[in-house]
């Protein structure tokens, strides 16, 4: 994941316990007082609500460039598809088998506890009045496309015919489509590989170039988040009540239980079946590893100590674990990919926007797509998740209702994308050594 500054972390909790507790302060005092609750409640709408929308906008504005820019480098800095080998398609075959199993987990936990559901019915009206009935709308509109959905219809989705028009938007209310844009990238990415390297190397520059000014301003925005953060979880409490705190609560445990099921379940799976090591050892040999990454919240810090980990104590060959594992630190994220679901279905169920077993299927592939893209920042899934939120018809402010646990959830699935690394490094070793050996037996 992305380096973390953990004073801008930890003022970030700060602000979401002082939020919550003066929202609970002031429900009490209301009871007692409800012309105090509902002057609250104006200062809220007419204060704190624009306070947060700055910090909010600030993310939408680099949502389309940044998505672009992250996903068509990532692609493109691959080299020739064509050249890359065995070990580079087992690689990459692997890194999408393991998000996509990360992904499909955190839906089923989200489709089973179903944390959104805590909102009484009123509370969730509530929520669609503030926005204007813009979620009410795209409801309707995703009841209708969901039962004339066609391949025509897929089409039409992800190739309009007004690239830009789609992906810019119409109305000052709405950030653009993603999928379009997704598909664009992808595409600008594989035919950058065939590019005669001096080229590609250019084009990486500008591509380059055009994220870290992306990245720059996310970070002017979160340091609003101390502050941000605060306002909108206040005022959020004072108009919902505690049930949006009970919601908050089952989303974040569910999402921490199914990381570590992720894991220690289905890495364990993976060990036993495709290598000759066991579980238990494995886990204890990159204890260090796994506590670097969940301290520090960065895949990229982490990766010192991996590398030393894999060649010196777990004995993989350092060509391998040189290959796989720098290239796990930018797109092998599991834990990103499960997490940026969640964050989508949670938020789909607070609003009520239902999302079909078909919504749900997209969503897994556009939340692999997008972990790819997540910039090395602190709160750099941020925008991406915006998008994705704008994809479903969801409105893109309820990110904010999540901000304020993300740090735990941060180190968590860090720690998650790094053990995943590791596995898959010494999976591709193990199948790799067969491969030699049934070669030369051959």
């Amino acid at each position: 994941m992305a380096e973390t500054n953990r004073p801008l972390a930890n003022r970030i909790l700060l602000g979401l316990i002082v939020g919550v507790v003066a929202g609970l302060a002031t429900l009490a005092l209301g009871k007692i007082f409800p012309a105090l609750l509902d002057f609250m409640r104006q200062v809220a709408v007419n204060v704190l609500d624009p306070l947060g929308q700055i910090f909010l906008r600030l993310l939408f504005f680099v949502v389309i460039p940044l998505v672009f820019s992250s996903l068509a480098a990532g692609v493109a800095q691959l080299g020739r598809l064509d050249r890359l080998g065995l070990l580079a398609g087992r690689t990459f075959a692997l890194f999408f088998l393991n998000m996509s199993i990360a992904v499909v987990l955190g839906l089923l936990m989200m489709n089973i506890l179903r944390p959104g559901d805590h909102l009484a019915p009123n509370a969730k009206a509530m929520l669609l009045k503030e926005f204007g009935g813009a979620a009410q709308k795209h409801v309707e509109a995703s009841v209708q496309s969901t039962s004339s959905l066609s391949l025509g219809g897929l089409v039409e989705m992800f190739m309009p015919k007004n690239l830009f028009g789609a992906v810019v938007g119409h109305t000052n209310s709405k950030i653009g489509d993603v999928l379009p844009l997704i598909l664009f990238a992808l595409l600008v990415g594989v035919v950058g590989t065939q590019l005669a390297e001096v080229k590609r190397q250019q084009l990486l520059s500008a591509l380059d170039l055009i994220a870290e000014l992306m990245t720059g301003i996310v970070q002017l925005a979160l340091k609003l988040a101390p502050y941000a953060v605060p306002a909108m979880i206040y005022s959020v409490v004072i108009k919902i009540g505690v049930e949006i705190l009970i919601a908050l609560a089952v989303f974040a445990v569910g999402c921490l239980a199914v990381m570590l099921l992720h894991l220690f379940g289905i890495m364990s799976i993976w060990l036993r079946c495709w290598t000759n090591r066991r579980p238990r050892d494995f886990f204890r040999d990159i204890r260090s590893v796994l506590v670097t990454a969940f301290s520090t919240s960065s895949s990229n810090a982490t990766l010192p100590a991996a590398l030393d980990c894999a060649k010196n104590t777990l004995g993989l060959r350092p060509s391998v674990a040189g290959f796989v594992l720098p290239l796990g630190t930018t797109m092998n994220m599991s834990g990103t990919a499960l997490y940026e679901g969640c964050v989508v279905l949670f938020v789909a169920q607070v609003y009520g926007v239902p999302l079909s077993v078909g919504q749900q299927c997209t969503l897994l592939l556009l939340s692999v797509l997008s972990a790819v893209a997540v910039a090395g920042i602190p709160g750099g899934s941020l925008p991406l998740i915006a998008g994705l939120l704008t994809t479903f018809g969801i409105p893109p402010e309820g990110i904010g209702i999540v901000l304020g646990v993300d740090r735990i959830l941060d180190m968590a699935r860090s720690m998650t994308n790094v053990g995943s690394d590791m596995v898959t490094t010494a999976v591709v070793d193990a199948q790799e050594r067969k491969f030699k050996s049934s070669t030369s037996l051959g």
